[in-house]
């Protein structure tokens, strides 16, 4: 039977600005590649949302498509990312397929067969796409502290400096730089109060976004600010900043004797540092999980915090709470031998990737020696005088445009090298490590796994609710006997079971 190909385009960014571009390139690339392979593509399908959860109103288009046709289907796209980036989704494109309503995928970044293999290094492709998109925020946050330990400022500058994008660094802004240092000076000498300094710094050009004065918790921000110094406060430690401060230590000493002067007493009793705050919010009013000592200290109860006001959510010993957690990490911890199988096939299907992304490469290369060998005669043709200027210059500019093309593609796959499947290794390891995790006494490294691995997160009943992909759904029931055997392994398994705690 005949097969008819859809072809899908995805951007995450509904930006329409930025949309077109990298849609009208994933279209170029992916048209080129049918040529390539002799595709004909029957309907192109164009989205401009995010992936990362189920709901996509074109993509669900395509799906009913799809289960509507009688003729086999096949698909088209820059990578599986572009699909799905979690479970939902991802799950109906393998459903479709062993089905066989879906009979090819083809991606010119990614390899896939129709075949157990294949299909199992699909899930594990779209597996790794939903931890990919719920690791990002760590990934910016770890590229935010690299950043601090350079000195760099590490996001929107603070009041009275300005982002330099060529030092990607901040530097003071003259005028609010000026204002600002006026403040801190007058503060310092107890000329005002957090309400009259919010309106002479108003009265002197600063105010709010919407121009009006800033309010009083802004301005008690910017007077507490240690960025004025020189200095970056990231996740409760300070760090020496690589840009020039605006305030001398001693003027800021005063303003901060200054302030506390001015404002009410406060309570003195030593803090306590509770392993699992700033992890769960409350499921029924969505406020932070703090924690409290009861009977004397003898207990450690979580609980919400209530800011918003009235929540029925009753209080939650810490035993309880850490053996959910470690319950959670036990459901998603991956067996070392299984680790080892997943491992072992992404090592196969690099080799290939990376084999016939050499070919390719050539193909590209060669195809710009051609280039260059026609843009030799063609000037030649002009010299001799056998070529008039106007259709000289204009094959030239096509000449050139074609070169042009060629070259990016060349550096934009010299330039992929491994990422995907260093992201997929990733992905392997940080599962198998859950079986250390989940035994561990160190329960801020237990909080940090569930961070890593866990979204909305959140505590109602007394239960813990995580939503987090299991490397064990990647696993299916035909995953190849001939692989388990080669490794030793008698039985892997499969999704329907899970896993017991």
């Amino acid at each position: 039977m005949k097969v008819k190909y859809f072809l899908y385009a995805r951007k995450s960014t509904e930006d329409e600005e930025r949309q077109v571009m990298s849609i009208e390139a994933q279209i170029d690339e992916l048209t080129d590649f049918a040529r390539r392979e002799g595709i004909k593509i029957s309907q192109t399908f164009i989205e401009s949302k995010s992936a990362k959860s189920p709901g996509r109103p074109i993509f669900n288009e395509m799906l009913q498509k799809i289960y509507a046709s009688k003729e086999q289907i096949g698909l088209l796209a820059w990578h599986p990312d572009r699909l799905a980036r979690n479970s939902v989704d991802g799950g109906q494109i393998i459903y479709l397929i062993d089905i066989k309503k879906v009979v090819q995928l083809k991606f010119p970044t990614f390899w896939f067969e129709p075949t157990p293999q294949g299909l199992f290094m699909l899930q594990v492709a779209f597996g790794q796409s939903k931890y990919y998109s719920d690791n990002l925020s760590e990934n910016v946050r770890r590229g935010m502290r690299q950043k601090v330990k350079r000195g760099e400022w590490f996001n929107h500058a603070p009041f009275g400096y300005v982002n330099n994008p060529k030092t990607r660094n901040i530097e003071p802004e003259p005028l609010k730089a000026r204002i600002i240092k006026k403040a801190f000076k007058e503060v310092a000498e107890g000329k005002h109060s957090l309400e009259s300094i919010r309106h002479k710094m108003y009265y002197w050009g600063l105010t709010g976004s919407t121009g009006k004065p800033l309010v009083k918790s802004s301005v008690h921000r910017i007077l507490t600010n240690t960025a004025y110094l020189g200095l970056i406060s990231f996740h409760g430690e300070t760090h020496e900043g690589n840009f020039e401060p605006i305030i001398d230590k001693k003027t800021f000493d005063k303003v901060q004797s200054e302030l506390e002067k001015r404002s009410r007493p406060r309570n003195t009793k030593e803090g306590h540092n509770f392993p699992l705050t700033n992890l769960l919010t409350c499921s029924e009013c969505g406020c932070a999980i703090t924690a409290q000592y009861a009977k004397k200290g003898k207990y450690i109860y979580y609980r919400c915090s209530k800011r918003k006001g009235y929540c029925s959510q009753p209080y939650v010993r810490d035993i309880n709470l850490i053996e959910q957690l470690r319950y959670e990490v036990d459901r998603i911890a991956l067996p070392e031998e299984i680790g080892e199988i997943m491992l072992a096939e992404i090592d196969i299907l690099e080799r290939k990737e990376i084999k016939e992304q050499q070919d390719y490469l050539q193909q590209l290369k060669k195809k710009v020696k051609e280039i260059d060998g026609k843009m030799d005669k063609l000037v030649n043709t002009f010299l001799d005088g056998n070529l008039e200027q106007e259709t000289y210059l204009k094959k030239k500019d096509e000449l050139l445009k074609d070169k042009v093309g060629l070259l990016e593609k060349i550096k934009d796959f010299e330039n992929r090298g491994a990422e995907w499947f260093e992201l997929a290794r990733e992905f392997v390891e940080t599962f198998t490590h859950a079986y250390s995790v989940k035994t561990t006494d160190d329960f801020y490294e237990l909080k940090s796994f569930v961070k890593k691995i866990g979204s909305n997160r959140l505590l109602g009943g007394k239960k813990v609710i995580l939503e987090m992909v299991s490397p064990l759904d990647l696993i299916p029931e035909y995953f190849p006997l001939e692989v388990k055997k080669r490794l030793g392994i008698k039985g892997i398994p499969t999704p329907s079971e899970g896993r017991k705690k």
